[in-house]
């Protein structure tokens, strides 16, 4: 959920890196110290490229056979490869034990070969013998820990810092993550005010807290804190998008549009963006404005399930059924496993008076998902126009299960037992419906008119 710092390198370490390459490529000579070969395996090794990273240890270890901080590399390389007992006998052998970046390895290795107790042991100690940047090495072992995705132990860390020094940011960062993480929305929040507090430029922590809120449905903070995030950089592309995707969720479907318009102008990511901007225009029941939109992000992606369910969508809105279903039919292809689809499949053959392939495609979605009042509604009205009612009873009453409130069910499961000569069970239904619409009545007798000359409908 929430957008973390990323790391960056500095123009030193990317100068070395340009003169190591170019010494690779034979287009120049030279020398170079531990420390510069240090950074060119960290650099390596953080991009995960472990074959450049080996390989430059190995001309590391050639110039300095000696060096216990590349010695130290190699064993970080057998970690990231996943040979943990390789690094483990590599950190024994060195000299150089009490150093922190050694002590700091030991802990992972044995983190990764589940010796947890003597992890913790090893993390005792460090913490120990530190005092003034407590919340730094706090941070450290917490880092270990959420590599393995154990953020309840990350925390214990975390907040053992964070009572050091409650105005590191970086622990900040990832004690709010590791109470995201753990479902603890509350806290999160509170931590990430506190970073506001310390620093209200800080972007990513008002982005964060916009995404929080948004998991929590609470669109109107969500929207303050993207607001401020664009606020503080007007060009940051995902938090543009984020803030169309909450405006949307406000029915603020025109200044969505803006968002996912500026957004477009921001990103290479252009069909998925004029698919949202789509949405917008479906909401504001502008069908021609939004088949457009659809209709761009099909030329750039013609596979486009959402799109071609979007324009069928919007042309059966505009009434045409015949275009509608043309579109559908090409987005079943590509997956016919949404039940709603089948539904507006259906509604096509409808309004194309084509019962029975509407029929066909209504039990077809009730199939993938039974727990659609409506659809079942529907279904049933096509059984009782056919004059099967004992299936049109059925639906009837599996509809009203899910649904009690659907309008005028009462009156059709009346009508449903009319027509099947089940004069006494129709009665209750009936008088149920005339007492939640007067028009029921009515509408009884224009389904029923043989019923005119009956005592259904008395009132008593």
């Amino acid at each position: 959920m929430s957008r973390k710092l990323s790391y960056s390198v500095d123009d030193e370490s990317i100068d070395i890196i340009k003169r190591y390459e170019q010494f690779l490529s034979g287009s120049a000579s030279g020398y170079f110290d531990v420390e510069e070969l240090e950074s060119i395996v960290e650099y390596y090794l953080r991009r995960g490229r472990t074959k450049d990273c080996a390989k430059a240890l190995e001309l590391g270890l050639q110039l300095h056979p000696n060096s216990n901080a590349l010695k130290t590399k190699r064993a970080k390389i057998f970690l990231a490869t996943g040979d943990e007992q390789k690094a483990f006998r590599i950190l024994n052998s060195l000299t150089e034990t009490s150093d922190y970046e050694v002590v700091l390895l030991k802990i992972e290795v044995l983190i990764k070969m589940d010796r947890f107790m003597e992890a913790q042991v090893l993390s005792n100690q460090l913490l120990a013998e530190e005092t003034e940047d407590l919340d730094n090495v706090c941070l450290d072992i917490a880092f270990i820990y959420l590599g393995r995705g154990e953020y309840q132990k990350a925390l214990e860390f975390l907040k053992k810092g964070d009572l050091h020094n409650d105005g590191n940011i970086d622990l900040l960062f990832e004690l709010a993550f590791c109470y995201e993480q753990d479902n603890d929305y509350e806290e999160a929040i509170t931590v990430y005010n506190r970073i506001i507090d310390i620093d209200s430029y800080t972007d990513e922590a008002w982005f964060n807290l916009g995404q929080i809120y948004f998991a929590l449905q609470n669109f109107p903070k969500a929207l303050e804190a993207y607001d401020f995030a664009l606020t503080i950089d007007e060009n940051d592309s995902l938090t543009c998008l984020q803030k169309g995707h909450v405006l949307f969720q406000l029915d603020q479907f025109d200044q969505a549009i803006e968002s996912y318009l500026e957004y477009k102008r921001m990103t290479s990511n252009i069909w998925e963006t004029d698919i949202f901007i789509a949405e917008c225009f479906e909401k504001l029941e502008r069908y021609e404005d939004s088949i457009t939109y659809y209709q761009q992000s099909l030329d750039i992606h013609p596979k486009n399930y959402d799109a071609l369910t979007g324009i069928g969508i919007c042309l059966l809105e505009l009434e045409r059924f015949n275009e509608s279903k043309t579109y559908l039919d090409q987005a079943m292809e590509l997956d016919s496993s949404a039940s709603d689809v089948w539904v507006y499949l259906a509604e096509a053959y409808i309004g194309m008076d084509d019962t029975e392939n509407a029929l066909v495609s209504y039990l077809k979605s009730i199939n993938i998902d039974y727990n659609q009042a409506d659809t079942l509604m529907a279904i049933a009205n096509i059984y009782l126009e056919k004059g099967e009612y004992d299936l049109a009873l059925k639906f009837y009453k599996d509809a009203q299960m899910q649904d009690k409130d659907l309008e005028y069910i009462n009156l059709f499961i009346g009508v449903a037992y009319f027509k099947n000569d089940n004069i006494l069970d129709a009665i209750p239904y009936l008088q149920t419906a005339v007492r939640e619409n007067e028009q029921a009545a009515e509408l009884f007798l224009e389904l029923c008119p043989e019923a005119i000359d009956t005592l259904l409908l008395d009132n008593h």
